[in-house]
């Protein structure tokens, strides 16, 4: 039976606060978690021998599993390959390498074996970020002049992906066809959450199709049909909540990463837990994480 929503309580997973965390990731094969501290440019995880984190020089944010041993990480400039048993590093493709004022934030490997990225300013500086498609070497350009891209995630019936661009307030619907996975027609308005001034962060699709969407600033993760009706939420001790992902052993463990970025002090006071993650177990039946396909 599902742990329902309005009696779930949050369990803190890992107690390092992250500035910006984000990108968590579950991994079939290791069965472990991985997220990313955006700010401090770190890879964490928990293994059986308790935390691990992994430096980089640069900003690192989302990951897909590509094998037992690597990740295709997304950074500021570049994806890459990252073996987190040897550290060792290996190019990929170029990501806005030219571009000093962007990094990455939101990403997700899709259904097909292809892995969707988000851009945006560093400073969220207005339309300067871009949702890009890795897909067999090829990076395409599928949305421009996103200011910042989240929510990234695909219908368990592969029809259809959702993202957002957060200052919209409006998360949008994409089809996809059905053999490649590539964008199919225009994308449509889907979950306009502006009149609740309710600001979207990233999401997760569960085995029934409902989307499972982290709110920044408002101490939540909501819960909503396929047909953008809402069903429920899961209340966190932190306001800045920024994603979720299924994993555990079962696949209805939910991972939510959190922040602490420009919080006062007196705000770190009232939330001493922000920018910690927190795991809620049991809760529905999530979509096992996509492997990427180079």
């Amino acid at each position: 039976m599902d742990n329902t929503p309005e009696t779930a309580q949050a369990q803190q997973f890992d107690d390092r606060p992250c500035a910006l965390g984000e990108g968590p990731l579950w991994h079939p094969l290791r069965e472990q978690f991985f997220w990313f501290d955006i700010l401090g440019k770190k890879l964490c995880s928990r293994d059986g021998n308790g935390p691990r984190a992994w430096q980089f020089d640069a900003y690192v944010s989302a990951a897909g599993w590509v094998d037992s041993s690597r990740l295709l990480i997304a950074s500021q400039s570049q994806l890459f390959l990252f073996d987190v048993d040897s550290g060792k590093q290996e190019p990929v493709v170029q990501l806005e390498a030219d571009n000093r004022i962007t990094r990455s934030n939101d990403g997700r490997a899709d259904p097909w074996g292809g892995f969707w990225i988000g851009t945006m300013g560093i400073n969220s500086e207005a339309a300067a970020g871009t949702i890009y498609r890795y897909y067999r070497g090829e990076v395409r350009t599928l949305f421009p002049d996103i200011t910042i891209a989240n929510a990234i995630c695909f219908s368990p019936d592969r029809r259809v992906a959702y993202f957002t661009d957060t200052p919209t307030r409006m998360i949008r619907r994409q089809p996809l066809a059905a053999e490649t996975g590539w964008p199919e027609g225009p994308a449509t308005d889907w979950l306009d959450l502006s009149a609740e001034r309710i600001n979207p962060d990233g999401a997760v699709v569960d085995a029934k199709g409902n989307l499972w969407n982290a709110q920044w600033g408002a101490g939540r993760v909501a819960c909503y049909s396929p047909a953008g009706r809402f069903l429920s939420a899961l209340a966190l001790p932190a306001g800045q909540v920024t994603c979720p992902a299924f994993g555990g052993k079962s696949g209805r463990d939910l991972l939510v990463t959190t922040a602490h970025v420009g919080l006062s002090e007196q705000a770190r006071r009232s939330e001493p837990q922000a920018g910690t993650s927190f795991l809620f177990p049991d809760i529905a039946a999530g979509q096992l994480e996509h492997r990427v396909l180079l």
